[in-house]
């Protein structure tokens, strides 16, 4: 695996690293790449979450911290220079190889540190049965994307106020507030930052590729800009007569907006902290249109669609559970 490095060491908002990682898997040929980066105060959201839901945003607008939404499914995290980013980019389509293969290099790189590092569900990595590191995936033609957290050390205020995850999630965990499922390197180890990261690139990567200044400027000019779109940041309100919300054990949580006629969906929203595989707008929601809210009509509407293909693990039973309760 080679490291990305970039030709300079100016410090960049949380959306040039996302678009960083979209130009590393279009015009890179090297089959695995790893790099790092730090940002200012940031929360960062899922590609399906509902920011209001999520985030508490008179807090971050106070404190200064900025909220961009990426392109990956999951959950929303919060970073600052105390901790660090990680990106992973790969040939292999395979989500559940992608994970693996991932997860289990860096597990091995904390294991080498003396740490008692583990991997847990569908994207956690834990140190001493805490979680430290989040992680999520998406797809982009011929390329993989794992990106997330690693907590080195972070200001666990910010953290606590500026997300605001439903009690149902919570719930579902089994704990009362963020905090208390997370803990840091810098609480199992001695070992500096510079370090740290020094050692995750040691471990990790056997070389380094190089972007140039004309790759930095295709990245500001070009790639990034969706990004800073407010309409791609915050969304639209989905229009809704009725939610149905809850969470699949291994898909994530969901909450689906309806607006229904006499019974029939008109229009329907999904949002979630899901990982998502395929097009929700293509593939799974002009399904639902024009269907009654009744299982029998909606197995028919779902027939032949592999949801798991869509959202990662979840199949149309639960779906339609969920709907219809």
């Amino acid at each position: 695996m080679k490291y990305l490095c970039l030709p300079d060491a100016a410090t960049r908002i949380l959306p040039f690293y996302l678009a960083m990682e979209e130009l590393a898997a279009r015009i890179i040929a090297e089959e695995d790449l790893f790099f790092m980066w730090q940002v200012e105060p940031t929360v960062i959201f899922g590609r399906n979450q509902l920011i209001d839901s999520e985030v508490n945003l008179d807090y971050c607008r106070r404190h200064g911290i900025a909220t961009y939404r990426r392109k990956s499914g999951g959950g929303c995290v919060y970073a600052d220079r105390s901790n660090v980013m990680l990106s992973y980019i790969t040939r292999s389509d395979n989500v559940a190889t992608t994970y693996s293969r991932y997860t289990g290099a860096v597990v091995d790189a904390l294991r080498a540190l003396g740490l008692d590092a583990s991997a847990s569900g569908r994207n956690d990595i834990l140190v001493g049965g805490d979680k430290v590191s989040g992680n999520a995936f998406y797809h982009l033609p011929g390329r993989s994307i794992v990106h997330g957290t690693m907590l080195y050390d972070t200001d666990m205020a910010h953290m606590a106020q500026a997300i605001t995850p439903s009690q149902s999630k919570l719930q579902s965990k089994g704990v009362r507030s963020v905090a208390s499922r997370i803990t840091t390197i810098s609480r199992h180890s001695s070992i500096t930052l510079p370090h740290f990261m020094a050692h995750l690139r040691r471990t990790l990567c056997d070389g380094e590729v190089t972007l140039t200044a004309g790759d930095v400027r295709t990245i500001e000019d070009e790639l990034m800009p969706p990004y800073l779109d407010p309409q791609f940041i915050y969304g639209s309100n989905p229009r809704c007569t009725t939610v149905r919300h809850g969470r699949i054990e291994g898909v994530g949580e969901l909450q689906v907006s309806l607006e229904l006629n006499h019974g029939v969906i008109v229009h329907a929203d999904v949002a979630g902290d899901f990982f998502l595989l395929g097009d929700l707008d293509g593939q799974l929601l002009p399904r639902l249109r024009g269907a009654r809210l009744e299982r029998h009509t909606l197995e028919q509407a779902l027939a032949g669609v592999q949801l798991g293909s869509i959202i990662m693990n979840l199949d149309s039973n639960n779906f339609i559970n969920l709907l219809i309760n």
